[in-house]
């Protein structure tokens, strides 16, 4: 159930990816498309941006992907985290990354 928001500042939860070099474009391509689908997917979820890194500094750990997310509550957060739909989205994508990093901050 959705959240009406009242605990206060949005839950942002910031997700970035490293492949593993035998990921072919075309897994990476599915990967992009089905954790983009999950803010249809999943109403918990209240909005979601994402894109490859294009930072000058070179301190992004080799990571090429982030995706953030954003919940009107940790409640939503929270469920989402066990949520069936995400659980199948981890399911597709553990095979194909060397690590991920996850960082959540409220704001």
């Amino acid at each position: 159930m959705k959240s009406n928001g009242n605990e206060g500042s949005l839950i942002h939860h910031f997700v970035a990816f490293r492949f593993k070099s035998g990921s072919r474009p075309v897994d990476i391509q599915n990967i992009e498309k089905a954790f983009s689908a999950l803010k249809d997917r999943i109403d918990l979820v209240h909005s979601l941006r994402w894109g490859t890194n294009n930072s000058p500094e070179g301190l992004n750990k080799n990571c090429s992907h982030g995706f953030l997310l954003t919940f009107t509550s940790t409640a939503d957060r929270d469920e989402y985290l066990v949520h069936p739909d995400h659980l199948e989205f981890v399911d597709l994508v553990s095979p194909h990354v060397e690590d991920v990093f996850v960082l959540d901050f409220t704001g």
